[in-house]
């Protein structure tokens, strides 16, 4: 019903200009796109909220909310996570106001859940910025409900917010590009501004401005909008910068710098194209992609190529590879999209083709892309342990009750050994213990600075300064080496289980089948 609404009616009278409604009777649409806004916004808030404390934090999770904590002055945390790590703060600070009162591993979730919503409004506004209020309504149900939208939204990560930063910028540049306003252009530059203040990695969008402006011939910009601009997004970027050196934590942000930079590469060139547009959904990628043949690409697809292009080539480029990092994507094939479908729906060659029947048509392949992308979302709200973890797609079975054990049975001032930094994390947020990670090199270029190595720990163990060790599945299975040789340890020191906790996976003839995820041991001196 609402498929077909948004796709009968005609565009209103304010559509923007160059938009696919240009050569059709204007009549007033606001019910049908306001309406697809509403179910967009309703589907997309229970995919983001169902069951999204079903499954434990996982590492990276546990880093954040435990800036947030530390950031409230919670005690039980401010010994295990420094407010400055690797990224400045304006989503852990908006956490830490929660976590003056109460310490729920799920607020931090629910928070990003908050501005994964709010993104599919912006991107309805981009849809209907730059073509149509029905555009921008197909590319806010599409963006409801992409898998690779929804799973990064799930999860206390900085992307999520900042992607909702950064696609109210594209709005606001739209805006500037159609309507040639200055107020629109230092609103995006503050947009910007707080992007960055979510995740710095925003900065790189920039490059997708200045690669539009420089190669469009139909748009320029000034140079007085583009100082306000630099003065306006540099206010707000320095703020962080200001934090940094006014705590003293210069230094650290100096080695985080230089280790995200030079540290080795953690997946192949081929990452990004084997799982991203999967994630997105094949049939969307491939409508967005089917909108450009035989047409001219006009100043709005312009910008929207430049938004994307330059940031897929930057992350493929860096050594260090997320499945998050290309989230601000993902609004932008939401609205190509759209844009396709809206095409389709008034080809007049294709209603040649299919005997008038090409609306019909537009209407049928619309309802197969939502249909698509509902299929495979489900599982990604209805999570499963998984013998296998792939950072940034979700959380961590078996963690948070591993982590709830240890700080119910451990005695205080206990000290832990786990496979990696992961699992560390993940005790010292739910357990409140100090862990450290075999895998963590001594080698300073190597590591994380946030992290500690162990020496030697033969030592720490002989002793007494290491009195249990964890083995988690999961980092055995990304690091087999170095879980023989944590069993190793747990041998040579008559280690003994004191717990361990299981989850159940899929074997390969089908059948359910419980798996040890996390065991926990007391080794002697």
């Amino acid at each position: 019903m609402i498929v077909a609404d948004l796709l009968r009616r005609s565009a209103p009278s304010g559509d923007a200009p160059g938009s696919p409604g240009g050569d059709v009777p204007r009549h007033d649409l606001r019910l049908a796109p306001r309406l697809g806004l509403a179910v967009a916004l309703v589907v997309g808030a229970f995919l983001r909220l169902w069951q999204i404390g079903s499954l434990g934090l996982n590492s990276d999770e546990t880093v954040y909310a435990g800036q947030a904590a530390s950031i409230a002055g919670n005690p039980a945390y401010t010994d295990y996570f420094p407010i400055f790590r690797a990224h400045p703060l304006l989503f852990q600070s908006l956490l830490s106001v929660y976590y003056q009162w109460s310490d729920s591993d799920m607020a931090g979730r629910v928070l990003s859940a908050a501005f994964g919503v709010a993104t599919i409004f912006a991107t309805y506004k981009v849809g209907a910025a730059l073509y149509d209020r029905r555009v921008g309504a197909i590319a806010a149900l599409v963006l409801a409900v992409m898998p690779y939208h929804v799973v990064v939204t799930r999860q206390i990560l900085l992307d999520g917010a900042m992607v909702f930063f950064a696609t109210t910028g594209l709005y606001f540049l739209a805006r500037y590009c159609g309507e040639r306003l200055d107020r629109y252009a230092l609103a995006c530059a503050a947009a910007m501004g707080l992007a960055f203040l979510t995740k710095e990695t925003a900065v790189v969008l920039w490059g997708g401005v200045y690669l539009f402006f420089m190669l469009s011939r139909a748009l320029s910009i000034r140079l007085p909008t583009v100082f306000g601009m630099a003065v306006v997004f540099s206010g707000l970027a320095l703020a962080f910068w200001l934090a940094l050196r006014l705590s003293g934590a210069a230094r650290t942000g100096d080695n985080y710098v230089v280790w995200q930079l030079f540290r080795r590469p953690n997946h192949t060139l081929a990452f990004y194209a084997q799982t991203v547009p999967v994630s997105i959904g094949l049939v969307v990628v491939a409508v967005a992609a089917a909108g450009f043949i035989g047409r001219r690409v006009a100043w709005q697809e312009g910008l929207l190529l430049a938004w994307a292009v330059v940031p897929i080539a930057f992350f493929e480029l860096m050594p260090v590879k997320g499945f998050q990092y290309l989230l601000p994507v993902a609004p932008v094939a939401a609205v190509l999209a759209g844009r396709s479908v809206m095409l389709m729906f008034r080809s007049q060659r294709l209603a040649s083709w299919t005997r008038g029947r090409g609306r019909l048509a537009a209407a049928g392949l619309l309802a197969l892309m939502l249909t698509a992308q509902s299929v495979a979302v489900w599982p990604v709200v209805s999570p499963t342990a998984s013998a296998k973890f792939l950072a940034g797609a979700g959380g961590l079975p078996a963690g948070r009750e591993a982590g709830t054990w240890i700080g119910r049975n451990l005695p205080r001032g206990s000290v832990l050994l786990t496979l990696g930094p992961s699992m560390a994390n993940v005790i010292e947020f739910y357990g409140h213990r100090q862990a450290y990670g075999l895998s963590v090199s001594p080698n300073p270029l190597n590591r994380n600075p946030a992290y500690v190595p162990v020496e030697n720990v033969d030592r720490e163990l002989r002793q007494g300064n290491l009195q249990y060790v964890v083995w988690d599945s999961f980092s055995a299975e990304r690091s087999p080496s170095f879980s023989a040789k944590l069993l190793g340890y747990v041998h040579k020191y008559r280690g003994i289980a004191l717990h361990t906790e299981s989850v159940t996976v899929t074997a390969e003839d089908g059948s359910a089948t419980l798996r040890p995820a996390v065991t926990i041991y007391e080794v002697q001196p």
